[in-house]
């Protein structure tokens, strides 16, 4: 009798690589499937809703470039908002940094490098 292994094609074979954790498998996809800046605009949205806690008075908001645009409802929450404008940069960059479906793109760690409120 014929061993049956040997008529398989070499196509089947499977070739065996290197063990990768499926953190960086995820982030290698989401980079190389162009899925990251959108994912990270949607991070980006999210800290500034945990660091100024003005999520529910925020309008519009915009990320490009590292800047972070926004647009409230109420100028008396603005007006407050621009007092703590460093510190809320400090803050959301510490979320990001943090944050494990961030992806890195090697900006360093100042994701967001300016804030503009209106």
């Amino acid at each position: 009798m014929r061993r049956r292994e040997a008529s398989l094609p070499a196509v089947n074979k499977v070739q065996r690589k290197e063990a990768v954790s499926l953190g960086d498998a995820l982030t290698a996809f989401l980079k190389r499937s162009r899925l990251a800046s959108g994912l990270n605009t949607r991070r980006v949205f999210a800290a500034w809703d945990e660091a100024s806690g003005a999520g529910g008075c925020t309008l519009k908001r915009f990320f490009r470039d590292g800047t972070l645009y926004i647009t409230t409802s109420s100028s008396v929450v603005c007006s407050q908002l621009k007092y703590r404008k460093e510190a809320l940069l400090d803050r959301m960059n510490d979320i990001l940094s943090a944050d494990e479906l961030f992806v890195d793109d090697g900006t360093g760690p100042r994701y967001v490098k300016e804030l503009k409120l209106k």
